[in-house]
């Protein structure tokens, strides 16, 4: 892949790509238990998924919207359309995918980044995957990777029954519910004891129709010993309608084993993105939480780390860049909930043109969490006088025997260090774009090489004011 080292190189409307929509089928707007059972109904689901989505939809309309973030006034549910059905079945040839469908991705480059540096892609167009491909070196290893749908319904029904949404119920939140009662798509992970995955499997979701919500459902599954790297990719083109993202993911990781989740996320900001993520490490076991936001108009974004067994680490290392007319509240919880667990959150956050970027941090130390540590680190900059950036960190620490810290800075760019890279012949507003991909360095450095060029270009495009 050639390097781009410049802001020229590198079109932001690939992103806003919009295709005539050619879909198959899609449900009426809105949130009925008749909805549902058409969703249910065109997913063939097996008995106990159709009563599982019936009853999130009862938790649903009994609960309230979240009060204490962004207001999500201008996202009417009765407006979104919660399942549209592209016009292909899914692939396992990238030839065989539908003209323009397979040309979004082929500029997205998703196929060029398959053959260069990932293990497995499953792409994901509105509802539904239509492509998923894992290498065959991978797949002799006995590692599992297919979308949600083949392993309800596969030889896997049992093991998807056994995890799906018991990390994340129906009864955590109003949009946990909501996704339990429309989720489609996504992709389903299982890797064997002791198999370490050398190179990464990604998930790529595309969301084409305005108007419209994407659910998929992500559960990874990483047994005792094993190793993986996983990366999910999201866009979508801009839309003068509100557009919905409520996506959920579950991850497993096994004794002694690892697992890192790697994330950018470009939605358009049209997009309210009301994501959850969680996981579950036993004793031994280590996640790391990789993640970038850019885009979306407002995000409640916040991954669970819960320490389950002795020796249990997690580390989530995270950036949000919030641009005009956005307000992106993200951050991380922790549960310690065993001894000698560790963890340690390191966060950038960054705001301009009157962009809102707030950072919360949970950390929780149970009481048998003893002799625990935890850190947290996050560091705020502002462009300008009409940005905004909180830090909202809360502790619960239940036992003496634990070293937590917590440490938060908020600042301007300094007007020295702009003045000395231009002395050295360097444009003010590159020499911006510098400091900002410096200060953003700890999560591209977290990256693939390819990902990671590609969110410092994010970058300097947002500095450029080019996205959205």
């Amino acid at each position: 892949m050639k390097e781009k080292t410049q802001v020229a190189d590198v079109n932001r409307s690939i992103y806003d790509i919009k295709n005539e929509e050619k879909d198959v089928y899609r449900v009426k707007e809105g949130l009925t238990p008749e909805i549902v059972e058409q969703i249910s109904w065109e997913k063939k689901d097996p008995d106990w998924m159709r009563e599982f989505r019936l009853k999130a939809l009862e938790i649903y309309h009994k609960m309230r919207i979240p009060e204490w973030g962004p207001s999500i006034d201008g996202l009417d549910m009765e407006q979104i359309v919660t399942y549209v059905r592209p016009n292909t079945k899914m692939q396992a040839k990238w030839s065989d995918v539908p003209e323009d469908i397979k040309r979004t991705f082929d500029l997205l480059g998703i196929p060029q980044a398959e053959k260069e540096s990932l293990a497995g892609v499953g792409a994901q167009y509105d509802s539904e995957l239509v492509y998923h491909n894992v290498r065959a070196e991978v797949a002799a290893q006995g590692v599992i990777y297919t979308d949600m749908e083949s392993a309800l319904h596969g030889e896997y029904a049992d093991m998807v029954k056994r995890h799906f949404m018991k990390l994340v119920t129906p009864g955590d939140h109003k949009f946990a519910a909501l996704h339990g009662a429309v989720w489609s798509g996504g992709s389903f992970v299982y890797v064997p004891p002791g198999v370490k995955v050398d190179i990464p499997l990604q998930s790529y979701f595309r969301l084409n129709a305005p108007g419209a919500g994407q659910f998929e459902h992500t559960l990874i599954i990483v047994d005792e010993g094993a190793d993986l790297h996983f990366i999910e990719g999201c866009s979508a083109p801009k839309y003068n309608v509100a557009n919905l993202h409520a996506g959920c993911v579950e991850l497993f990781v096994g004794k002694n084993a690892r697992l890192r989740y790697s994330t950018i996320e470009n939605w358009s900001k049209n997009m309210y993105n009301l994501n959850t993520k969680r996981a579950k490490v036993e004793a031994g076991g280590r996640i790391e939480w990789v993640s970038g936001s850019f885009g979306s108009h407002v995000s409640y974004l916040y991954p669970m780390s819960i320490l389950n067994g002795n020796g249990a680490r997690a580390e989530f290392t995270g950036v949000t860049f919030a641009g005009k007319g956005q307000n992106l509240d993200t951050g991380a919880k922790i549960v310690h909930a065993a001894p000698n667990t560790s963890s340690y959150m390191n966060t950038r956050s960054i705001s301009k043109d009157g962009g809102v970027s707030t950072f919360r941090s949970s950390v929780t130390v149970l009481p048998k969490a003893k002799h625990s540590k935890s850190a947290v680190s996050c560091q705020s900059l502002m462009l300008d006088r009409v940005s905004r950036s909180d830090t909202i960190p809360a502790m619960d620490i239940r036992t003496r025997d634990a070293d937590i810290g917590h440490e938060a800075k908020i600042g301007r760019i300094s007007d020295e260090a702009v003045f000395y890279l231009m002395s050295r012949g360097i444009p003010e507003d590159e020499a911006r774009a510098m400091i900002v991909s410096g200060f953003a360095d700890n999560v591209s450095k977290e990256l693939p090489v390819e990902y990671a060029v590609e969110m410092n270009n994010l970058i300097r495009l947002e500095m450029k004011g080019s996205i959205g």
